[in-house]
């Protein structure tokens, strides 16, 4: 079956659209292959009220249907576009949607996107909204992604960690030889999402190219030490975030701090930066390595695939490639595996449609904390 995942995430930056198959394989759901994959930029108005809607400004219920709405077709002109450019006719189309509000301690999650504009736009049935599904099981609603991490990326030998670095910075460590259940899945803290706002106040620019200007900075130790102390970063698993934990109030805290201790503009994109990966690797330690050894006493990871619009960031990259080095882990962007970074998450959203649309599980309890395996979102039929 061809199926178009289509994926908008926390940097609120753009669309991605990945034009999978996925079949029936000897062991269940086949790996997916990704047949064309395109990546649409947000216009700068819609971009606007996007970042508005998610960053907590007070809207009417009208403004935020309009959105909805806007959005919705939006995704149904991006898909349209990738279908011609790749030349493939989907029969599926799967929608994360804008998540604009997501607060798993209170079992609220809100993504918008109107799916039946979607649907009756492409004349295709849509599935979207995955994430309430899992919550109403007992779960967080995220990260949804290990399911494609398992099917993809297990291995009978290795232990291998996945990372995905978008808005928020996630991360699935897979047990060699474990079942789907083995794995754990949990959103370590921000990935581009603090980088993104800090060059956005002081440079005006939506986010560090590659990573030169943290490259040119000076990283404040202190200020790492003291921002990682954030009760976020030391709950344990399983944990999702958004905006509501690293959103304006987080960024204003970074600033000040590092503008207490006389920092240069560089000096605090370069602190962001490493903030992002210290709480990765803090993360691992805490949490994944122990989690592996319990499978296999003594186990590591010992490979780490990287994905998302973060494993562009040179200067990020390099600082995992290091930290995570000298842990005796090997570091690689899952272009090495041959799949784009900034398809995997699209790519995994076709995953979850097809199961949804085949009546199966999208979910991994041991990653969400769901009680049970659930099907995820609704279907909205065009055609």
């Amino acid at each position: 079956m061809i199926v178009a995942g289509v994926m908008s995430g926390t940097s609120a930056d753009g669309v991605d659209v990945a034009i999978c198959r996925v079949s029936v394989g000897r062991n269940g759901v086949a790996p997916v292959k990704v047949l064309g994959h395109s990546r649409f930029a947000y216009g700068k108005k819609l971009r606007a009220m996007v970042l508005a809607a998610a960053g907590g400004t007070k809207m009417s219920a009208a403004k935020l249907a309009q959105l909805s709405w806007k959005l919705g077709e939006e995704y149904a002109a991006c898909v349209e576009k990738a279908a011609k450019e790749h030349k493939l006719k989907p029969e599926l189309v799967a929608v994360h949607g804008q998540t604009i509000l997501h607060d798993a301690d209170e079992g609220m999650t809100w993504q918008i996107g109107e799916a039946a504009v979607i649907a009756e736009r492409l004349r295709l049935p849509v599935v979207s909204d995955f994430r309430p599904a899992d919550m109403a099981a007992g779960g967080q609603g995220a990260p949804l992604v290990p399911m494609l991490d398992w099917y993809l990326f297990r291995h009978e030998t290795k232990n291998r960690l996945l990372l995905n670095l978008g808005g928020i910075a996630n991360v699935t460590a897979l047990p060699a030889g474990g079942c789907v259940d083995d794995a754990m899945a949990f959103d370590t803290g921000p990935a581009n999402m603090v980088i993104d706002a800090v060059m956005q106040r002081l440079y005006k620019r939506e986010y560090d190219g590659s990573g030169r200007t943290a490259a040119r900075g000076k990283v404040l130790e202190d200020v790492v030490r003291k921002m990682r102390a954030t009760k976020y970063f030391n709950a344990k698993p399983p944990k999702s975030c958004g905006r509501e934990e690293f959103g304006e109030a987080f960024v204003d805290k970074l600033i000040a701090l590092c503008e207490k201790a006389d920092a240069e503009k560089e000096d605090i994109v370069a602190t962001a930066t490493a903030l992002t990966v210290e709480t990765i690797v803090d993360a691992y330690s805490k949490f994944c390595w122990p989690h592996l050894g319990q499978v296999a006493p003594g186990a590591k990871a010992t490979e780490m695939f990287v994905a998302g619009g973060g494993a562009k960031n040179k200067t990020l990259m390099r600082g995992l490639a290091e930290k995570f080095g000298a842990l005796g882990v090997k570091v690689a962007t899952t272009e090495s595996a041959g799949l784009a970074v900034e398809a995997k998450e699209a790519a995994a959203f076709a995953l979850l449609g097809w199961l949804t649309w085949h009546g199966l599980p999208g979910n991994v309890p041991s990653a969400t904390g769901a009680k049970r395996a659930v099907v995820l979102g609704k279907v909205s039929y065009g055609g």
